[in-house]
Formats: structure tokens, C-alpha cells, sequence
């Protein structure tokens, strides 16, 4: 891996962990250090936090707290 590669990685804690869980990315920066912005991509789906994935968990969300509204409502009852 080159120096700017090992730089990033040892900077950024939650790109070196997803790195050690899947360790094929070694091999792809030490080949081309260019495919950091696609490290960086892979990161995020891992973690959950691209625009989709996060629009899909507050979604969840809001439906747990109308079910729980919904829930009170009928307890009320």
C-alpha cells in the first residue's frame, strides 16, 4: 500500500475496521491506490450511511413510533 493510502486508512478509524473485515481491499490499494473514492463508497453501504439507507431507517422509525401511538390509543380504550 502507498504512503497517502496507509495515511487515509490509519486516519479514518471506520475505513480501517471495514478494511480489517474484509480484507481483499488490502490487495486492491496496494494494486491501485486510486480506488480510494470506491473504498470510500463500499464503506458507507457497509455502515449504512448512503441517502437510501438512511431514508429507509428513519422510515422505520416513524413507523415504530405510529405503532406505538396506535398501541397508547387502544390501551386507552
Amino acid at each position: 500500500m502507498d504512503s497517502f493510502s496507509y495515511y487515509y486508512v490509519s486516519n479514518n478509524p471506520e475505513i480501517a475496521k471495514f478494511i480489517r473485515y474484509n480484507p481483499v481491499w488490502y490487495r486492491y490499494l496496494s494494486r491501485d491506490p486510486n480506488r480510494i473514492n470506491e473504498l470510500e463508497k463500499e464503506a458507507k453501504k457497509f455502515y449504512g450511511k448512503t441517502f437510501p439507507q438512511k431514508v429507509e431507517k428513519l422510515n422505520n422509525q416513524m413507523q415504530m413510533v405510529s405503532m406505538l401511538i396506535q398501541f397508547a390509543g387502544a390501551m386507552k380504550d
